[in-house]
């Protein structure tokens, strides 16, 4: 199996700029706060960082934060989020005893009546954001890293890389000792109707399920 390097940056991000010398997760998540490195920050609420572990094993990437996320400064607290911990607990995976954060630290919205929607990032914002995944990544050292969603998958996998063919498999990336791609749970929370929705549900847990192994183990 070809080893995938990290997705090549496509040029430096003012977001650079911003990263501590001696970083440490309180110093990057006051420092992201101020990020302006693209227009994201225009619309969200605030800046919403990674959250966990130092030490974590396992860290999970998604795409960017909700509604929910982008108004508490949490991540992965919404119904996704909520959706998320309960497959996790499924697992026998802690969150306590992991790190989670996005690709990109801002919500991006269109307005639908009063409702704020998901708009899903462009290459340039997912570029300009970069810097604090970096940051997260070489900090934290996870021994796992699973992308949730094709967003995360590419932006760590590279472009050509497809959710759907390599769902669920370890693959090889000087990232981490281990990555894996799956579904991210908003997706599951679209399904058509119940019976799918569960379904949906079962494979997600399942994936999961690989990831608690390798911890087991180590």
């Amino acid at each position: 199996m070809p080893t995938r390097k990290a997705s090549p940056k496509s040029s430096k991000s003012p977001a650079e700029d911003l990263i501590p010398s001696r970083p440490t997760l309180p110093l990057l998540k006051v420092a992201a706060a101020d990020c302006k490195a693209c227009d994201l920050w225009k619309r969200g609420t605030q800046t919403v960082f990674g959250e966990g572990r130092r030490r974590s094993k396992v860290m999970f990437v998604g795409e960017q934060p909700g509604n929910e996320e982008d108004l508490t400064g949490k991540p992965f607290v919404g119904p996704a989020g909520r959706l998320f911990d309960a497959a996790l607990e499924e697992a026998g995976i802690d969150r306590k005893q992991t790190y989670v954060t996005n690709v990109v630290k801002h919500f991006k919205w269109e307005p639908r009546g009063t409702r704020r929607i998901h708009k899903k990032p462009n290459a340039r914002e997912i570029s300009a954001c970069r810097p604090w995944l970096e940051a997260e990544i070489d900090l934290i050292k996870p021994k796992i890293i699973v992308c949730l969603g094709a967003t995360a998958a590419q932006a760590l996998l590279g472009p050509q890389f497809r959710v759907s063919r390599q769902r669920g498999q370890f693959i090889e990336s000087d990232l981490a000792p281990y990555i894996l791609a799956t579904v991210h749970p908003s997706s599951i929370l679209r399904a058509p109707d119940d019976e799918t929705r569960h379904a949906e549900k079962r494979r997600f847990v399942d994936d999961l399920k690989k990831v608690a192994q390798v911890l087991s183990k180590s």
